[in-house]
Formats: structure tokens, sequence, C-alpha cells
């Protein structure tokens, strides 16, 4: 005869349910959320809070005794009854440690002296504990001992709400409620020369423990599982509910479902999921939500945080003995024990292969770290969930992972809310600061990185004139320690020509389309096509659907760093020129060299330029002005570099090129609202592939 599980351990009913009341709530709360400055959303903002999740409440603990016993002083958080001679050194010793290892305390009864009754220090206890496991085995009823703690136990379920878990360890239901078989056998020869109300109140409390959902050994393939189950039971009725650490970060729990729904899509056998996205945008923090919620559901579990920077820490490169210490170190996490020794690469499917596990591997940005960690899903055991973290695409394509989760930045509502939260310790602006907030929270691009340094470095500042004072610099500079996380990101680049093209985008192609920044650049010993796929798949830049070359603007403006500390107190022998003052400083006083490639002027104060402010810098190639305040000389400009491939000068007060320009080279020409009268006196128009007039 089988028993009905306890509520948590009907599996299917349970997960579909908690599933959906779980994403009807997320998708509810952020609905509301994203309509948060209407003032009836946020009075039903607050209801929902208030309403759905004490019913999540209800349904994750829905096993847990009646809100009365609250009033209980727990003691313990676990009582086993047992009988020592079938289960202390075997099933119980394996109970007791795994109830351990998930930070439950149990009360240990090795001090006290056994006898014929139990005596008060040992009933004290059992009152004393939230939750009493029932051990039933064989000899169970052959000892007077366990038989009056069952009787206190059942006692304490129906004055103290006490919640009993029985474990029918090789023992039949029946025979424990009916005293019948090897059961009812030592119960009979136990009750010899009792009283008969000793007796009455044994065999009832056996009725009713035996009516008492709970577990039969003999429905579970092996023993491990069973463990495991009762675990997550008794943490259930302990109302060990997930941690709320990340509670006030903006947008979690919908990019939590969102990985939830995903991972429902997947085969049961083992699951291997990906999360994509470039530095800073939350990728580790949401897998740490979903690993916090959920990790308490399998055997074994392990977050391996940073393997990118713990691997340049150790000098771990791509070798064998590497490959070896960190799937050594990925093991001792799992285990929690110091002292594995992997003398293979197949000890991990040797340890793994039977066992339920969650692993998450954060930061993962070489194929052969996966190789050392997770080369295939048959290194896991059946329902074992695999999430890798990566702002790598070709990391996921290279190992077959299909399911990829790519995190988008937050919503403009969202960004200000988190950058609220460091700067004001709350999630709206104080009065006052409103426009200043939105300001900033800007200049992050919505990056939750960006708005956490931005709100933590301007939360000491009280003045509303001290957060002005300070938003020069955040519009020029960028935060040490926004800059040191976003450059590993750049240090990664294998190939110096990667590198380099990242610069060309960050300082001068933004916004152009994918087309034009191939034609521009072609032939400059870049390919191009392959480094714009090698940035793309890094995270490094994106490409909308309008094939349009994007680039976050944190590390835009980290590229410019780069840019400018190659020669910080002379800004013509710079690659680019961006900035407005240093660009007059060139051009007013003929300083270009050249190292010059790059020259983007957008600026409306008046700027006065030498007939010979071009001269110096012969490999200038691309070169951008939005200014109708570039005062030229009236006999116009000795020259223009040969070299230029494009020119964008709206607004243009030159009446006709220089007569030495060739235009040899020049692939995009746009003079928007220009004065030029004509673009080459005799010479014909550059014969260049691709060439575009506008």
């Amino acid at each position: 005869m089988n028993l009905p599980l306890p509520l948590p351990l009907e599996k299917s009913s349970f997960a579909v349910c908690f599933l959906i009341l779980r994403v009807f709530s997320v998708v509810l709360y952020h609905t509301l959320q994203s309509f948060s400055f209407c003032y009836l959303s946020r009075y039903l903002l607050k209801a929902s809070h208030f309403v759905i999740s004490p019913l999540l409440q209800f349904l994750m603990l829905s096993s847990m005794a009646s809100s009365s016993s609250l009033i209980c002083n727990w003691r313990y958080q676990v009582f086993p009854s047992f009988c020592g001679s079938d289960v202390r050194q075997t099933f119980l010793s394996h109970v007791l440690e795994e109830l351990r290892r998930r930070g439950i305390t149990p009360f240990i009864d090795n001090e006290i002296k056994r006898g014929e009754s139990i005596g008060p220090e040992l009933v004290r206890a059992i009152r004393e504990s939230r939750v009493a496991i029932v051990v039933l085995s064989r000899s169970y009823a052959s000892s007077s001992w366990c038989l009056d703690e069952l009787v206190e136990i059942i006692k304490c379920r129906e004055d103290r709400q006490q919640k009993v878990t029985p474990v029918f360890y090789q023992v039949d239901p029946s025979d424990v409620r009916n005293q019948t078989g090897d059961f009812g056998k030592a119960f009979e020869e136990t009750c010899k020369k009792k009283t008969e109300e000793v007796t009455q109140a044994w065999r009832q409390a056996l009725k009713e423990v035996a009516n008492i959902a709970g577990y039969h050994s003999s429905n579970w393939s092996n023993e491990a599982d069973l463990i495991n189950n009762i675990a997550l039971y008794v943490m259930g009725v302990l109302g060990m509910t997930p941690s709320k650490d990340f509670d006030d970060f903006i947008g979690i729990r919908a990019r939590t479902t969102e990985i939830i729904s995903s991972l429902i899509l997947l085969p049961d056998e083992v699951k291997m999921f990906g999360i994509l996205g470039p530095t800073g945008i939350g990728k580790t923090s949401t897998a740490r939500n979903f690993f916090e919620q959920f990790s308490a559901g399998f055997q074994f579990s392990a977050f391996f945080k940073n393997i990118r920077e713990r691997c340049a820490r150790a000098g771990y490169i791509d070798d064998y003995q590497s490959k070896l210490c960190l799937q050594e170190e990925l093991l001792s996490k799992i285990f929690k024990q110091r002292d594995i020794e992997v003398s293979h690469l197949g000890v991990a499917r040797e340890k793994l292969g039977d066992k339920k596990v969650l692993v998450v591997l954060d930061e993962v940005d070489s194929l052969w770290q996966l190789d050392a960690m997770a080369k295939q899903p048959g290194w896991f055991g059946r329902g074992s969930i695999i999430i890798i973290i990566s702002e790598d695409r070709r990391i996921f394509t290279a190992q077959g992972i299909n399911q990829i989760y790519e995190m988008k930045l937050p919503t403009w509502d969202e960004a200000l809310q988190i950058f609220c939260l460091y700067a004001f310790g709350q999630k709206y602006p104080k009065d006052g600061f409103e426009e200043l907030a939105w300001e900033v929270s800007g200049l992050a691009g919505q990056l939750p990185l960006g708005l956490k340094v931005m709100g933590s470095y301007l939360r000491g500042i009280l003045s509303r004139d001290q957060w002005i004072d300070a938003l020069p610099r955040l519009r020029s500079s960028l935060h040490r320690e926004i800059e040191s996380t976003l450059r590993f990101s750049y240090n990664v680049l294998s190939d110096d020509k990667d590198k380099d093209l990242f610069l060309y985008i960050a300082c001068f192609f933004v916004g152009y389309e994918v087309d034009c920044v191939k034609r521009c650049l072609a032939n400059c010993g870049l390919e191009v096509d392959h480094g714009l796929q090698n940035l793309f798949d890094k995270s490094l830049i994106y490409i909308t659907d309008d094939e349009i070359v994007e680039m976050h603007i944190l590390l835009q403006q980290m590229g410019r760093e780069i840019v400018k500390k190659q020669s910080l107190d002379e800004p013509g022998k710079r690659q680019f020129l961006m900035d407005a003052e240093e660009i007059r400083d060139v051009l007013e006083k003929n300083t270009g060299t050249g190292t010059v490639l790059g020259i983007t002027l957008l600026d409306h104060r008046e700027i006065e330029i030498s007939k010979s402010a071009f001269q110096g810098m012969h490999n200038l190639r691309f070169l951008k002005v939005h200014s109708d305040r570039l005062r030229i000389p009236p006999e116009g400009l000795n020259c223009l570099p040969d070299k230029l491939r494009l020119i964008h000068w709206k607004d243009c007060r030159m009446r006709f090129w220089p007569s030495k320009f060739s235009g040899e080279f020049l692939v995009e020409l746009v003079m928007w609202y220009s004065e030029l009268e004509k673009l080459w006196d005799a010479s014909p128009m550059p014969q260049v592939d691709g060439f575009e007039v506008f």
C-alpha cells in the first residue's frame, strides 16, 4: 500500500501550481510597475505585493503548521525518533548529515542515558522541536523508549502543532498501523508486563503516525533521493524560504521568471543553459537570484563565481594541468570538500554522473574552461541544471548550447529606480533632484553597473548645488570602478586588430550603417567583417534591425578613455579627437600629427582655424564636423589629407576644395548646408567602389 506523499513531494501538481502562480504574480507586478507614475497603479502595486506574496508563501510552505504554532518557543528544528540498532550508523546518520549541510539543527541524544522510559530532558527536547522525524524500522516497536517518544510526539502534534513526518524504513505502513507482521510480533513482546493503559497509548500512537502522509523507503530507487526529499520537505516546514538578498534588485524577478520559462522548454535529462550579455548588465546577479531560490531543490549545488578572473589570478591557461586544477576546484565547491583529487578529466563524470546538481559557471570566457568543468550533459545526473554565464556568444555555439537568455538593459523607468536606490536609498528621487537624477541615470546608459557606481558616488552629497558641481566630471570621465570592470572585456580580445576596430567604433563609427563601416575601413588591415562578428559575439557592440552599429555609452566612453591616454598632454598625438576644446586647440595651433586618424567636432562655439590646420595630419581618414561657427580663412584651406575616406561636414563655409586635395580614397562625402560652389575643379570625381555623395 502506497501512502499519499506530502505536498512538496507531489512534484507535478506542486510545480505546476507554483510556476503558474509565480509567473502570474511577476507579470502582474511588473505590468503595474511599468505604470509606476500613475497614482492608482502605485496603490495597486502595493496591494499586489501584499496579496500575491502571501499566496506564494502559502503555496511554497503549504505543509507548514498553522500560524498558532509560531508562538511556540522552538529550541530545536528537528527531533529524530529512531531505533539505534537499526538505523543510527546507516540511514539516520546520512539524514542528519544532509540536514546539517542545509543549515538545519537536529536534536542529538548521544549524551542521554537511555532507560526503561524517557526522562524529563528528552520530553523537553521533543516539546521544543519544530519537526519530528519518526523513523519506523523493524526494531522500532522492540523499544519501549521509542514507543514512549512516539506517544509524546503525537501529543505535541495535537497540542503544539508540531509537524510529524514518518519514514517507513523497510516496514509496511499497514503493519505499523495494525501492529501485524514482524513489526507486530516485536510490539507484542514489548507490551508484556505493561499496563493496559500504556499498551493502549502505544497502539493509538502507532495508528495515528501510520495515518500521517510520509515516506515509504520501498517507493524510492535509492536512499540518496529519499534523504534529499526529506531534507527539502523539512526546509519547507521550517519556512526556510529563498534568500531575500535580491528583493531590492529592480527587474530581477521578471528576468528570473523568464529564465524559468526558458528552462521549462528544455529536456528533463540535463538542462544546459546560457546567460549572455555585456559586463555590468546584471547577468551574475540574476543567476545568483535563481540559484538562491532553487538550489535547495538539488542534491548538490555550487556557484562558481568569476571564472575568468579566477583563471587569470591562478595563471590557468589552455593546458591539461590547468583543466585538472579547474575541475578540482569545481568538485570541491560542489561537494564542499578540500581534499578532492582529480587525476584525469573523467573524474567529474564519475562523481557527478548519478547526481542531480545545480551548477552556475560565472564569467566563462574561454571554451577550454567548459571542457574542464561541463564538457557534456552526460557528466551530470538526470534533472541537473548547468547555467553558463558569458559575454561571448561563441562559447555557447561551440558547446552546442542552444538555449540562451540574452540580458536586456533595464527600461528607463527601471534605470531611474536603480540609480535612486543607491543615490537616495529609495526608488524615487528626493524633492528637487528629479531632473538631476534623470540626467545622471542617462549618463549610465541604463547599465546597472554604471547606475550603481554613480548612485553610490553621489549618495553622500546632500546639497543640490554639490550635485551640479559633480556633473561635469561624470560627463567627461569614466569612474575608475566602472572602467576597471569594463576594461576586462576589452583586454580579453585576443587579436590587436579587434582591439583597434573596437576603438575605431567607440571613437567614430557608433551610429553608422554596417555597410558604411565596412566601406570606410576596407583595405585598412582590420579584417572588418570578421572583426565586427567578433565584437558582436563578445557583447561589445550590437547591430540594430536597421543594420546600424551601436555600442553601449559606457563602453564607448571606455574606448575614448583608452585613446585619450595615448597622449594626455598633447591631443594632436592621439588616434582620435573628440573633445571640442582639444580640437579647437589642435586646429588653431596646428599641432595635429600623423597619428590622428579621425576627428569628430560637434560644437557650436566659434573656432577660428588657419589655412594649414590639417597640414600635419597626413594620415587623417575620417572627418566629421557639425559646426556652423568654424571660421575658415577667406582664401580657404591649403590642404586636406589625401587619405580621407569619409567627410561629413555640415554647414561647411569653404567655397571650394583645396587645389591639391585629390579625394582619391573617399568613399562617403556628406556636405549638408555647405557653401561649396563646386567639388573638384578640373579633376574628375573620385573613382572608388561604393563612393557616395550626399
